[in-house]
């Protein structure tokens, strides 16, 4: 009978994942960024506009005007800290998981092991099919929503990577050939 063991882990000795050299992701997916914000900008604009002109009482002209410089600083701060956020964010593939960091405030990283991912998708918006980038998403059991996504990739890449992921989550099977008299027979029978 094997005896249970349960021996303590020195954890300096654990592979240190701050020592993995993230890729950034594709410059190209700024653009997809900075066209979303300014889709919201646009809506907000005209949302005010519209308000601006059916009810012009509603606020007086230095409240709108405080509104109007209110909505272009924030879309400006917006614009920086995307950027600046952008350039934060990495990922890396190693042998058995997946590594995606994000954030700039405050630092998110992500591993999510290649033997807990049960599915993985890839994704193109509108935008991103246009600039030739795509997302993969991967799920784990658990959940409706995927657990890792990495944005910004070039399509070859991320069609590399979901091949990669699904070669190691659904890895290919041997097929063993027995041959036997009883089979060959068997064969025969059912096909005649």
């Amino acid at each position: 009978m094997n005896e249970f063991t349960n021996n303590s882990i020195d954890i300096t000795q654990l592979p240190k994942f701050e020592e993995v050299h993230l890729k950034g992701l594709n410059s190209k997916y700024v653009t997809v960024l900075l066209f979303n914000f300014l889709l919201l900008f646009i809506l907000v604009i005209g949302g005010f506009s519209a308000l601006f002109y059916f009810k012009q009482d509603a606020f007086s002209y230095p409240i709108w005007t405080a509104i109007f410089v209110g909505i272009l600083v924030v879309l400006v701060g917006l614009i920086f800290f995307t950027k600046l956020g952008f350039n934060k964010k990495g990922y890396a593939f190693r042998e058995h998981d997946a590594i995606y960091k994000s954030g700039l405030i405050s630092e998110t990283t992500t591993i999510i092991p290649f033997n807990r991912v049960q599915h993985v998708a890839l994704h193109q918006g509108f935008i991103s099919r246009k600039l030739g980038l795509a997302s993969i998403e991967l799920f784990t059991a658990g959940g409706s929503s995927s657990d890792l996504e990495i944005p910004g990739l070039l399509l070859s890449d991320a069609q590399s990577i979901k091949n990669l992921v699904s070669q190691k989550i659904n890895p290919p099977k041997v097929e063993e050939v027995v041959e036997s008299k009883s089979n060959e027979s068997f064969l025969t029978t059912e096909n005649e």
